[in-house]
This record gives C-alpha cells, structure tokens and sequence, in this order.
C-alpha cells in the first residue's frame, strides 16, 4: 500500500491534486518536529505560497511557523513541541479528549470515527488514534469537499477551543488551526486575545511524522461522524 501525506512523491501530489490537498500539509505542520519533518518543509513552504485556498493573512502567518522551524534549533524545537501539545489537555491535539476526556463515551467514539476511515478505504497506522487532529486531517484531504465541510463544521468548536487556547499563549501554530477553520467554511479563531508575536528567533514547533494512514485502492462512499450534536438536532 503506499503512504498518503505530505511525503508522496511530486508526480503523486500533482496527478491528485483537489482543493483538499491543503488540509494535509495543515496536518503536516502539526505533526512532530522531528528530522524528516524539517527536511520536507521545502516542500510545505511551497504548497502554502501557491495554494488558492489560502487567505493572504493565513499564508502570512503560516510562513512565519515554517520559517521559524526551519530555522531554529532541533532539539529546542522538539522540546517546545512536547511542552506545548503533550503536556495538559487544553491543547491536545486528540480532538475527544476535550469532549469525553478518558471517560468510557471516548472509547465508543474512537470506534466511530475509525469505522469512518475503514468504510472510505484507508487504515490508520499501528498506534495511532482516530481522534488525532493531524490523522484526520489527512484523511479529509483525500476526501471530497462537501464531506470535508460537514466533518469540519461537527468538530470546528473542538479546533477553535485548541486554537484559541494556542493563540492566547503567543504560539504560531495557532495559525494552523485558524486556516483549517476557515477552510471549512467556519468562523476562525478570535485573535483578539492573541499577544503581539514575539520576533521569529523565538520559535514555536511542529513537524511531521510518518503519514497516519495506509491508502488502499479505492476510495468508496462518504460518510460523516458527530463530534457533538449541532444545536436544534
């Protein structure tokens, strides 16, 4: 089976290319800041120069992330990665962990969402959660946009929750969760409460690890998850 993710090959990248493709190096920056992942930012700051799904202001702020992660220094990067996502759950990147916490409701909806990716044809990797913000945004990225649009709007207060919580302690990979917001067609972050970012020396982090899942051969019908019920349902 061959990966999926910012690491296929150019010829790949460009023969399926949608305007989805966006969400899936918005989850590469989100990913772990570790050699591989440095090593494609090239290929990030690309995509994010030329991609029409971009606001002006989001290409903006997301160069400002490549840059300072290509150009600070690996083990401080990795470091302020760990500190940042690992470390406390307001700004987890496991999306049910802010709705069910370890509570036994995260377990049946864990099996939800992974039936999702299996009725659309892709497996997630040994060891990795469904609810992992940068896994599902990979899969959405090879989905079309009418799904990508109804899952986005189930979990975009789950994503501005984490984003603004981002935003509020000055970090540049608040940007990456606005984008994703915006792309979706939702409201992005109030950055409102936002310090003046701090000169580029100072970095935030994030890189990408191996692609989450392995892609079968096709890809069958679509089918959306609840992250929580919609108001009037």
């Amino acid at each position: 089976m061959a990966a999926i993710g910012l690491g296929l090959s150019r010829q790949d990248a460009v023969g399926k290319r949608s305007a989805t493709v966006l969400l899936r190096v918005l989850g590469v920056l989100l990913q772990y800041p570790d050699q591989r992942l440095r090593s494609a930012l090239p290929d990030v700051a690309a995509e994010l120069a030329t991609n029409q799904g971009l606001r002006g202001i989001d290409r903006e702020r997301l160069t400002e992330l490549v840059e300072s992660l290509s150009r600070g220094d690996a083990f401080d990067i990795e470091e302020a990665y760990v500190g940042l996502f690992d470390r406390g759950r307001s700004t987890s990147l496991h999306l049910f962990e802010h709705l069910h916490g370890e509570g036994r409701d995260r377990g049946a909806a864990m099996v939800q969402l992974g039936e999702m990716y299996h009725r659309a044809g892709f497996m997630l990797k040994p060891g990795e959660l469904p609810d992992y913000l940068p896994a599902l945004l990979e899969f959405l990225g090879c989905r079309p946009l009418e799904e990508v649009r109804a899952v986005l709007a189930d979990c975009a207060h789950l994503v501005r929750k984490v984003g603004e919580t981002l935003a509020g302690r000055g970090s540049r990979y608040a940007a990456v969760l606005d984008a994703v917001l915006v792309f979706g067609g939702q409201q992005g972050l109030d950055w409102s409460r936002a310090p003046t970012p701090e000169p580029l020396t100072d970095i935030d982090d994030d890189w990408m690890d191996t692609p989450a899942f392995d892609k079968p051969d096709e890809l069958p019908a679509t089918s959306t998850i609840r992250f929580m019920p919609r108001p009037g349902r």
